[in-house]
């Protein structure tokens, strides 16, 4: 997993690479709840373009994190889920209060 921190923007993008599952799941909250105090950011971007697979526990590190940001006046933001991993968030109707984008680009627009 890969962070960064966009400009004055205020912006955490969280790059994900491979799987984002329950033996990871944990470890991915905590640095992102830190980097989020750490830099002062209010939005999150999910950067899922290199994502092959996520779980329940992927879900939850994605509710979990929206609350925070949400909390803050920010909003959390998706970038090109690939189909398998889009069809569980679908299922999981976050689609329905996250914004999903195809680009990086988008993302950082529309926050």
């Amino acid at each position: 997993m890969r962070m960064k921190l966009i400009g004055q923007m205020h912006v955490l993008v969280v790059e994900m690479e491979e799987e984002l599952d329950h033996h990871i799941a944990q470890n991915v909250r905590e640095i992102i709840d830190k980097e989020l105090k750490r830099t002062n950011a209010i939005n999150l971007v999910f950067d899922f373009r290199n994502l092959s697979f996520m779980d329940s526990s992927g879900i939850g590190v994605i509710i979990g994190r929206y609350k925070i940001v949400k909390i803050l006046g920010g909003s959390v933001i998706i970038v090109s889920p690939q189909p398998q991993v889009r069809r569980i968030i679908e299922m999981a109707g976050i689609h329905k209060i996250i914004k999903i984008t195809n680009t990086l680009d988008n993302a950082l627009k529309m926050v």
